[in-house]
This record gives C-alpha cells, structure tokens and sequence, in this order.
C-alpha cells in the first residue's frame, strides 16, 4: 500500500509541472523543483495527422514534449506508463470560442425611438466599431466548462467577446485544471475579430442592414489610414486599438457561404487575408470559395432531420432545407478535395459531447480521418500562427494530448485521459472493465435481454420483452451500474449492482414497482462486437448525397447554362425599333448577339426553333425592382449614398426564376426609399443559377436611389428625432449633402490631402455626372423642387420612378430631361398617391416623355407584358408603343439601349419567345434568353417540376427512415422570404 501511495505521489510531481513564476514567494509549504519526467511507452503516437509512431514513446517534462520516436532515451528520473495498445493523438483547438468570456445579452426595453448618435466620447464614430475590446480583460477561468471541452478532446481554445462589427482581440488558453492564469494564457491577444452583425449592447441605429455592415467597414479602414498619417489632431481610441492590432491574425465571423465571399472582398479591398469563420453551406459555391484563398473555420453542426411523417407538415418545408440536411455533412469532403484550408470549430454546437458524433458523420460522408484530425489540431495551430506551441506532438511543443484505447474516430473508442501542459485529466478511467454485450436479465419473475453497446466507458442500454423494446435508462459509473425500464404495464423496475473484475455477469438489488425489494441477475450470453472500423464501414452502405444544383434550390439547374447559336423561324418580331413588327421573320443568334434579321436565313450549325404562330420579343427590363436582394433598405442614417446593392444580391431567390418565366431579363435592383438619398443601385441580368458577381450586368453605367415623400421624413413610422421631419427638410438635406460633396470634389482636385469618404465619392459623381439618379417620387411639388436642386448644383436627375403625378408637371420633366418609370394603374394605397390616374403614362409620352412601366414588386413583374397592355386600354397609346415601355424605353432609362432592349442586328440577345400576342393575358414565355443562353424554358420547368416531386418524395422517406432508425429529429418548420419593396426595413 505504501509502495502505491509513493508511486501516486511521484505521478501527481510529474504531472503537474512547475509551469508558474519562479520568482513568486511560497508561503504555504517548501518551495521545491520538480525535474522528473513522464515517459508514455509502447503506444500508437500521432505526432502530427501524418506522422504517425507505433510501439512509441512519448516524453515530456515541464508541461512540453521533449522527445518523441521508438528509440526515445528515457532518463532515470522518469516516470513511466506503459501504454501497450494505446493510441496517443495532439489535443483539439478551437480558434473560435467563447470559453469564460461572458458574451454580452440585449438588454431589455429601449425605446421606440431610433438613436442616431453614437454613446461614446474619444472613440470612433459608430459604437458598433470596438477594436479596443480585449477579451483578456472579461476572462475568467471555468472548470466545468473546460471540463466539457477536455473530455470532447480539447487542450486549447481562442476565446473572444462575440459582440459587434469590430469586436476586438480573442485570448489563447489552455485548459490546464490545475494551475493559474499565467499558466493557462498561451496569448492574450491572439486575434483580431470583425463580423457584419451589430453590438446587441449599442442602440445606435447605423448600420440596419448588411450592406451597411460592408460600407461602415470600408469606411473604417479608409479612416484608419487617414488617422494613421497624423491627421487627425484628437485621439480615437478605436483607432489606435485597430492599428495596433494590424499584424494579428485576423478572423472574420461570416456565418454563410455568401458571406465568406463578401468578407473576402472586403479584405482584398484593404489588404486583410482573413480567416473565415462559415456556415456549413460552402459545398454549394465551392468555386468562388476557393478562388478567397481564405482559410476556414468550419461548423459542423450538421442539421437534423425534420419529422415529416405527416404529410400536411411535409408540405411546409422547403426542398432547400431538407436537401441541406442531406447535403450539409458532405461540406468537409467537398472543401478538402477542392484543397480549402479549414478547421473545425465547436461554434452553435448545442454541446461539446456532440462534436465526435458529428465529425464522424463527416468521415461517413467522404472525409478523410486525416483530414478531420488536421482539422482540428495542425490546421488551427497553423491559423494562429502558433504551429510550433501547439497542434502537434512534436519536440518542443505543448504536451497536449489525448490518450484512447483505439482509432480516435472510431464509435466505440474510448477516451481516457487528457493531457494539457502536462498535466493528467482522467476522462474515463483507464481500468475500468468494458461490461458491453449481451445478457439474460432475471427481474421480478421475468426473464429479458439486457444489450449493452457504444463506448465501453458510456455503454447504452436496449432491454426487450420477445420483440417489444421497453424504455430504460442506465448508468455506468466507478464500477457500478444502475438500470430502470418501464415494463409493458408501465410499471417501473430499478436496480443496482457492482461490476466485478473476474466475473462477466452482474447481480444486485432490485426495487419492485410496489415498492417491495427483491435481487436481479443479468447472466452474459455474449460479448461486445469484434468487428473493425474497416469492417463496419464496408458493410454500411454509404449515404446518397443529392447533387447539388444551380442554384442550389428548387428549380435549380442539374447544370450551369450555357450559350447556343439559334434560329427562330418564322415568327412575328416585335423589334421595338423603327422597323416595327416584322411578320414570318426570321432572327438568328450567334456568339450571344443578334447576327441576322430577314427571311429564310440558313441556320449554319445553329438550332432552329420553329416559332410559327409564335412571337419573339426583346427581353422585359424592369426599371424599379428589390428582387434578388438581401436587403433594401439602410435607415441607419438619412443618406446611404456609401452603400451597394452589389454586395447584397441574393442569386438563389426564387423571384428570378418567376420573373424568366414572365420573359423578364434586366432589372435595375434599387435601394429602398427610407432616405433622402439612398444606396447605389445593381442593375442585374437574371441569369437564373450563376453566382451574385456574375448576376451583374457588365460594364453598367453608374446609378443610385433618391426619394422624396412620407418615406423619408418618415411620416408613419412614428419617428420623430431623425432630421428631415418635412418635405421642405427633405430639400435642405439635397442641398446640403450636394454642397459639402461639392466642397470635397473641390479639395480633392486641389491636390491637398483628403480624408476618402465613400458617401462624398459617389455625390461627387452624380455632380460629374458619372452616376445617374432614380428618384422615388409622388408629389408635383416634390418633382419640381428636385429638378431645380439638380439644376442649382448643374447635374440633370435621369429618372422619376413611380412619378404618379407626372401628368401634371410633364413639360417639365420633358424640358429637364428627365424620364418617368412609374406604374399602370396603381393608386390610393397611401395619401400623397390621392391624384394618381391610370392616364399617367399616356399623358407623360405625349409632351415626349421617355416612359417605362416597372413594377416595385415581385409578383407584378413577373407580368409587366400585362402591365405595358394597360396603356392601351388607358390613353389610347398604341401596341408598339406600349410595349417599347418595357423594353427599349427602361433600356433608354437605364442608358443599356445600345446594347439591350430590342431586336437589332449586333445587339445582344436577350430575347424571349411567347406564345401568343405579348400584350395579352394569355401569353406566355416559352423560352427566356440572355446573352443567347435560355435561362428558361417552358418545357424544361415541366421537368424541373417533374424532378422536385421525385426528389422531395425521395427526401421524405429518407427522413422518415431516419425517424424509425432512432435518430434525433426536429419539427418541421417553413421557410418563409419577405418580398421586399421600396419601404422594406
């Protein structure tokens, strides 16, 4: 007895280093060194992912490995376990933690009212900016936590505040129990972190939408340089904070597979190689992904399934939610063999216990063991730039490690101990017997099986009657056991035994469900599975992945489209050009243009399209839409001229694929009108399954949003601190903005130094007149006012959209310039559109008027054909001319015209083919062109529906097979997308 306790003693000395100060006083006993070693032999050591050592031996002292190989020379003050059989692996890292740093919770009440000023003195302007945050200074140490995180494999974590758009620096710690903080902290200021979420601690209301998230942080950075030069003469804490923080690892919380590509952008755009924190989607943009060169970190909690065994609830869920949950556990595969660098990380998953039960599903799905392990340990050691601390076991490192009793990726491995700066964490006891396989339980006169599977240290209970399985609960813990199950009565049985080491059965004490006591014995009839990882797997059939489309939604496409060379014979040709309607015409397509217009043309080697009886149109522009975005308003601030629309398209919105089939091709995606001025517009072709750069039209000429109205003083949303509050504030702001961009056009010319301000670089264009301005309008008053602002500052306003009282002041608008998009017959849906009339756009082309008809819906522009067939019926404007209002005349609005919006040999072919007269309600578009590729096609929708049935019935029942393997399911839940419009927040 004595000779264990003084081997315990020496274990305990040796594992638990002297790591702390040594010039700290002792007070509590005698100060002394420690200078043993622990020396682990005969084990399987994975010294990295790919060097792996069998029969090695692990030495360590002082919390670091010392030497590692088959031939290590073990000093005689060493310690030594025999590890015969053992594996040993690095311990896991997450670079993406919270681990005791309390994240901040929204405070509850507030006010209605909107703050616009920041709350803050002596920092950067936006509060949601705070690069001076250290999470070092909110650390504090907790073992229960790390606890977690250690029996999940964990040796290391990057923790940091997970709060606002500039978040400040993250803490490097290592999960030592027994210690200190000097001891634990690896780095305490490890990283910097950015995200495009706001603070839920700060009100201030800019910015409201992700692409003011992207504006304000370009405006960051550009201040930052401006500051950095010396010019600014007070101190801005933030700024310095960002600075200093300049060379560290710089880790960018994304959150989507879109987002990765927009943070990336960012840091091309200011030198920054972000680390990205994604969202488990990557898998089906995994082009673009690649083409960041940006290192990941990866979620892997993988959905689970839906119950969809009701198949009214079925209904509700979207095929693209339930194709994720079949598609999502494939992302680490699909990243590894495209050679994406990524780690994993524990982020939004519900418990540390779950990660080897995920990554495993990863491995089922096609990911490499190796991989998985690099993922978790030398690929975040790497991103920290911390390879030669942490990550590996190689000399000179940490001693983190893991101790198993087999393959770490294998279900029924054990973890035992582990190790974190050399000290000993006892995760399952290493002794301890493994009690799995099956038994013969007598209970209360009745005789069961008792199976008992999964790891040998945690094993589950199944206990049947015959064939009936009754529900149980078990528990294995310090050589006991403890079992309950209902019987088929209901009746509850409980019992309690110790497990002994030289016996296979088990016998105890059994409390009866009358409460009466009584004894069981659970007699072993045979032996945990024998079977190897590499015969489990060859005999599980490999999950079916469903391929991904493109987009990856309904509808999507089995492959990009692609450019054909085609005839069109014989149809009636709306040229919307001088020549009119053409009949039996004609139209060949070459190279994406329109080649040739006549009769009998000869095809060459293109496909000939019959469209005899048919029409063949130029493709519907829509001058005014918010489709295809992800957001549409900034009403943070009364002018958002910094903000883009590009960097909010949203290329899987089903709105484009309807807005095809209504024989739409270009839409200008404008910013909202809860502005003054507004962001910088997209002007989009709908090329239905292309990523969102791709979506935007080439070369476009330069737009953006104004407004004027009850939107922007903000008339019914019961706000009233925000500046203007009247149409005549509405003025001033023009001209103020105007003014100071005037100013600053001025300073810049000047060759004196300038502060780069986004918002005053696109004002200075309009005044250029390098951009061009559609602006939301109503009121006569209004319209007037902005043409004499416009002519005050010499610039002309291109168009007026909705303009419902453009009849009235149409001479005007005709003598300034100006055209008006406004609507066919819209009108009384909110009081300064009292005295809009169906006449308007009528009356407007008479006093020569360039007029459009657009939509500001997505539901009326999939039928603006219909829309332009208004005018005829309402100010007698004939056919030809009704329909050049949605084709050549936005194309004019637009400045497009030379290339799009009517059929013109040398133009592009945005073409759409329909069945009958284009003005009637009846037609419909049988094939939708853009640039001579069909992005839709009446006959391949008929598949496509054809395809979704069969792919959601597949769906379900490998859901419901899901539900009767015993898996964890989740309630159905419907996807649901807000159709935005002007006053969208």
């Amino acid at each position: 007895m004595k000779w264990r306790l003084l081997v315990l003693a020496a274990c305990w000395l040796c594992t638990t280093p002297l790591l702390s100060q040594d010039y700290f006083p002792k007070n509590n006993g005698v100060k002394a060194e420690n200078n043993n070693y622990t020396a682990l032999t005969n084990a399987k050591i994975y010294v990295t992912p790919t060097q792996i050592i069998d029969k090695g031996t692990l030495l360590i002292k002082d919390g670091k490995v010392v030497a590692v190989g088959t031939s290590v020379s073990i000093p005689s003050n060493s310690v030594q376990v025999d590890l015969n059989g053992k594996y040993i692996y690095p311990s896991f890292i997450d670079v993406y933690s919270t681990f005791g740093v309390d994240q901040p919770k929204r405070p509850s009440g507030g006010g209605r009212s909107p703050q616009y000023d920041p709350t803050r003195e002596g920092f950067y302007w936006n509060d949601h900016i705070m690069p001076e945050a250290d999470a070092i200074t909110e650390f504090k140490y907790d073992d229960k936590s790390a606890k977690a995180l250690r029996e999940a494999g964990f040796g290391v974590v990057n923790s940091h505040i997970q709060d606002g758009i500039a978040r400040g620096t993250g803490v490097l710690i290592a999960l030592k129990a027994e210690g200190n903080d000097a001891e634990r902290i690896l780095d305490d200021r490890s990283s910097q972190y950015f995200s495009f979420t706001k603070s839920v601690l700060k009100r201030q209301s800019y910015p409201s939408s992700l692409m003011g998230s992207m504006a304000l942080l370009r405006q960051m950075y550009y201040d930052a340089s401006w500051y950095q030069k010396g010019n600014v003469a007070t101190k801005d804490r933030s700024l310095e904070a960002l600075l200093a923080n300049n060379n560290m690892v710089q880790i960018f919380d994304a959150g989507n597979a879109g987002n990765v590509i927009r943070a990336d952008k960012i840091g091309d755009e200011f030198g920054k190689q972000y680390a990205i924190l994604g969202g488990g989607n990557e898998f089906e943009n995994i082009n673009d992904i690649k083409a960041t060169n940006a290192p990941l970190i990866i979620p892997i909690n993988f959905p689970d399934a839906m119950d969809v065994s009701d198949p009214y609830q079925a209904d509700f869920v979207a095929l693209k939610d339930m194709r994720f949950w079949n598609q999502a556990p494939s992302n680490p595969k699909v990243l590894a063999d495209n050679g994406i660098s990524f780690s994993f990380t524990l982020h939004e998953l519900k418990s540390p216990a779950n990660l080897k039960e995920k990554v495993m599903k990863a491995i089922e799905y096609g990911l490499s063991e190796t991989r998985a392990l690099e993922a978790l340990t030398i690929t975040p050691a790497s991103l920290l730039g911390k390879s030669n601390e942490i990550g590996s076991l190689q000399t000179g490192r940490y001693a983190n490690f893991l101790v198993t009793s087999g393959n770490l990726f294998d279900k029924e491995t054990t973890l035992y101990e582990n190790w974190v700066q050399g000290q000993k964490n006892i995760v399952n006891p290493m002794d301890q017997k493994d009690i799995r396989g099956t038994y013969k339980l007598a209970a209360g006169g009745t005789t069961y099986v008792l199976s008992l599977s999964g790891e040998p240290a945690k094993p589950k209970a199944e206990v049947t009657l015959d064939t009936v399985k009754l529900s149980s609960t078990f528990k294995y813990d310090s050589d006991w056991i403890t079992l309950t199950f209902n019987s088929e009565q209901k009746e509850t049985y409980r019992m309690t035994a110790r497990v002994t080491p030289g016996d296979d059965n088990f016998n105890g004490r059994l409390l009866l469900p009358n409460g009466g006591d009584g004894s069981f014995t659970a007699t072993r009839t045979a032996g945990p599975s024998e079977k190897t990882t590499e015969e489990n797997g060859s005999e599980k059939e490999a999950p079916r992945v469903l391929p991904v489309t493109y987009p990856n939604v309904g509808y999507g496409y089995a492959q990009k489209q692609v450019s054909r060379d085609m005839l069109f014979k014989n149809a009636t040709v709306w040229t919307s050009e001088a020549a009119g309607v053409l009949e039996n015409t004609d139209v060949l397509v070459k190279n994406g243009k329109i080649s040739k217009i006549g009769k009998d043309l000869s095809p060459g080697n293109a496909q000939v399209i019959d469209a005899t009886g048919k029409h063949l149109t130029a493709g519907i522009i829509d001058e005014h839409s918010h489709i295809a975005g992800l957001s549409i308003n900034e009403s943070g601030q009364n002018s958002s001229a910094e903000v883009k629309m590009t960097d909010v398209i949203d290329p899987e919105d089903i709105d484009l694929y309807r807005n095809l089939a209504g024989g739409v091709t270009t839409v200008q995606l404008l910013h909202g009108s809860a502005n003054p001025i507004g962001g910088r517009s997209a002007i989009l072709r709908l090329k239905w399954g292309e990523s969102a750069d791709k979506l935007v039209f080439e070369n476009s000429p330069k737009f953006i949003k104004f407004a004027l109205g009850e939107n922007v003083k903000q008339s019914n949303w019961e706000s009233y601190d925000r500046f203007p509050q009247t149409r005549m504030g509405v003025e001033q702001v023009f001209v103020n903005y105007f003014q100071r961009a005037k100013e600053y056009d001025a300073l810049k010319k000047s060759g004196k130094a300038f502060r780069y301000d986004e918002e005053m670089e696109v004002l200075v264009e309009i005044l250029n007149g390098e951009r061009f301005i559609s602006c939301h309008s109503y009121v006569q008053s209004e319209i007037n006012m902005l043409m004499k602002v416009a002519d005050k500052f010499g610039f002309k306003v291109n168009t007026f959209t909705h303009i419902l009282e453009g009849y009235k002041v149409a001479d005007k608008m005709a003598a300034h310039g100006v055209g008006g998009s406004t609507f066919s017959d819209w009108w009384a849906y909110k009081y300064e559109v009292k005295d809009a009339i169906p006449y308007n756009a009528a009356i407007m082309a008479s006093q020569g008027v360039t007029v459009a008809i657009n939509s500001d819906d997505g539901e009326m522009s999939r039928r603006l054909n219909q829309e332009a067939g208004k005018t005829v019926k309402y100010g007698g404007v004939s056919e030809e001319e009704a329909w050049k209002m949605v084709t050549i005349n936005p194309a004019k609005l637009l400045h497009i015209d030379e290339r799009v919006g009517s059929i013109k040999e040398g133009k592009e072919a945005d073409l759409v083919l329909w069945n009958a007269h284009p003005l009637s309600v009846y037609a419909k578009a049988e094939k939708t062109i853009i640039q001579g590729t069909t992005y839709f096609d009446l006959e391949q929708d008929k598949a496509l529906r054809e395809s979704i049935k069969k792919e959601r019935g597949e769906l379900v029942k490998m859901m419901v097979a899901e539900k009767d393997g015993g898996s964890k399911m989740k309630p159905p839940t419907q996807r649901k997308k807000e159709r935005f419009n002007c006053d969208s927040l």
